[in-house]
């Protein structure tokens, strides 16, 4: 039987991790820290790679999140579950045979295997004041924001954290408008090439 306080501990510890292995995020905990905030209630999604997105999702499925929606791009897709009240949670893999390919998930999965979070979506209301302000703090981006002004969705990737040379983890600023809570499979997969260009793997 599990506590209802479980599922919080498991979150907490994965973002403790993420922030501790990656700069950008550790520059936006200091800010979020100085004002009483705090980095996990601004945090929209957490990203997982792995090789089988039913199996890592198991662990989330046990403590209450459900499946939401199939995400599908051209050499990997995304699952996405939800839990009311916590950061919705997308786990992405590449398709298996030759579809799956030219994917760069496996190579990152078998580096740095699927215990440990690809990007957190930090939440911000306004997505080029943001960037602004994390770029007077050092904070670098990787290509431009993807997402018109003004529509729903709006999402940046900074430049990959990297772990001798590989490109491992990143941030991501994500501004919603209309109460849209979904995700843009162009964009996603948009953010996905802008790292791979600035890391070239």
């Amino acid at each position: 039987m599990t506590s209802p306080r479980q599922l919080d501990d498991l979150l907490r510890t994965y973002i403790a991790d993420f922030v501790a292995r990656n700069r950008a995020a550790q520059t936006l905990k200091k800010g979020l820290d100085e004002v009483g905030v705090g980095f996990s209630p601004s945090a929209d999604h957490l990203t997982f790679r792995t090789g089988d997105v039913d199996r890592r999702a198991d662990e989330f499925l046990r403590l209450g999140y459900a499946f939401s929606e199939r995400l599908e791009y051209e050499d990997w897709f995304a699952k996405v579950y939800r839990k009311l009240g916590y950061p919705a949670l997308f786990i992405d893999q590449a398709y298996a045979g030759e579809r799956g390919k030219t994917s760069i998930i496996p190579g990152w999965v078998a580096r740095f295997g699927d215990r440990t979070l690809h990007h957190i979506a930090v939440r911000v209301e306004d997505i080029e004041v943001a960037m602004d302000r994390l770029q007077k703090a050092g904070v670098r981006f990787a290509g431009s924001i993807v997402g018109a002004r003004g529509g729903p969705l709006r999402q940046v990737f900074t430049v990959p954290e990297e772990v001798e040379g590989a490109a491992f983890s990143v941030v991501e600023l994500t501004e919603r408008h209309e109460g849209y809570q979904g995700f843009s499979p162009p964009q996603a997969d948009s953010l996905m090439k802008s790292t791979v260009k600035k890391s070239g793997t």
